[in-house]
């Protein structure tokens, strides 16, 4: 615990006491964010055993739910954690199993604010994965489901939203007068490669960071600048003369950049979902003669298994996947050699402290000074 955590702590900068739901599809995550708040709140003289308040969304057997919370909520700083994405969940349906789907997280997470019945003092809602952010731009005649969700948990008293690496922060334009967060956890990313691997050399001579597309150059541009080192990117060249899954099909990644021979190569995105683009960069980049290949995605789901990056690996193509516990992993991800996880759970609790205390959140959001600190740590600057 840091000297600014137990500050954040006292008594007479508490907007009001701090209540967690966890809801089913985070039931890790929770724990590991309670467990840093508890241990800080006895550092700081408050004892208590856990912040989590017990609720559970029960379904009849026609399959029609309803939200139920254990303990009373009225003055409590609520926040509620949710991933849209856990498709581990089931549930009943006429004698079947279900998969709870993103809109099936969606509704539960309306039904637990419904069960608060506006006595909590405030409600955030942390959402890491934003449901709908994927479709976050209209073409045509589309939904904008992303930008209705946000405005209806507004409608709902939700006063702020934390999520991780939106597809596109600028969905937060349907609700400007509604606190909206998009966090990116770049120094946890970093302080997992560098601990978990032991011979990573950052230099500028033997590292190297390739943005997949022009949609993740931002976030590649961070990483590069943070660190010191060169930076290339791929386009992405489309066939716009048909659609296939709702999408122009792409033809080829193009390299535009410098040279990476000999050098260990850092790609980082938001999602790895079928995982063909980010294999195809680095069969890509292993051509030109790049050393090892490593990459990062806030959401790695792999939609269609891990096969193909089992053999990826054992063909030499990539070396290491990293990404984050934001999200459902399957047991047999964590399980494979090329799957490093980086733990954000620390990072969330900070943020709720932040928040619960109204203090400014701005250092947190922005991590420079804690990556300078942990490169010198290594001896890299």
């Amino acid at each position: 615990m840091t000297a600014s955590s137990e500050n954040l702590f006292s008594s007479e900068s508490s907007a009001a006491p701090i209540g967690i739901i966890a809801m089913n599809s985070v039931t890790e995550l929770g724990n590991k964010i309670d467990g840093y708040l508890t241990d800080w709140s006895k550092l700081a003289g408050y004892e208590t055993d856990s912040f989590l308040i017990e609720c559970e969304c029960p379904r009849f057997s026609s399959g029609d739910g309803k939200g139920l919370i254990k303990s009373t909520v009225r003055g409590i700083d609520l926040f509620i954690i949710v991933d849209v994405g856990n498709y581990s969940i089931k549930y009943d349906y006429f004698g079947m199993q279900n998969a709870m789907s993103p809109d099936d997280h969606f509704q539960d997470l309306k039904r637990i604010i419904q069960a608060a019945s506006g006595k909590a003092h405030r409600i955030t809602v942390i959402m890491p994965t934003l449901y709908g952010g994927r479709q976050h731009r209209r073409n045509y005649r589309e939904s904008l489901d992303c930008a209705c969700a946000l405005q209806e948990l507004e409608a709902m008293g939700v006063s702020n939203i934390v999520c991780f690496d939106a597809h596109d922060p600028r969905v937060q334009n349907a609700v400007p007068l509604m606190g909206f967060d998009n966090v990116m956890p770049t120094y946890q990313v970093l302080k997992a490669m560098m601990k978990q691997i032991n011979d990573i050399d950052l230099s500028k001579e033997k590292f190297m960071v390739v943005s997949p597309d022009e949609g993740a150059l931002n976030r590649n541009m961070y990483y590069a600048s943070v660190l010191g080192v060169d930076m290339g990117m791929f386009y992405k060249r489309r066939d716009y003369s048909q659609i296939i899954n709702g999408r122009n099909p792409i033809v080829a990644h193009e390299y535009i950049g410098n040279p990476v021979e000999g050098k260990d190569i850092f790609v980082a995105d938001d999602i790895i979902s079928s995982g063909e683009s980010m294999l195809d960069v680095a069969k890509n980049l292993k051509e030109k003669n790049a050393g090892r290949f490593f990459a990062y995605a806030t959401y790695a789901i792999f939609t269609n298994g891990l096969e193909k990056f089992d053999k990826a690996y054992e063909d030499g193509i990539i070396d290491g996947v990293f990404g984050t516990n934001l999200t459902y992993r399957t047991p047999e991800l964590l399980s494979r050699p090329w799957f490093h996880e980086v733990d954000v759970s620390k990072y969330i609790a900070y943020f709720i402290e932040a928040i619960n205390h109204d203090v400014s959140i701005s250092k947190i959001i922005d991590p420079h000074t804690k990556i300078e600190t942990l490169l010198k740590k290594y001896g890299i600057k």
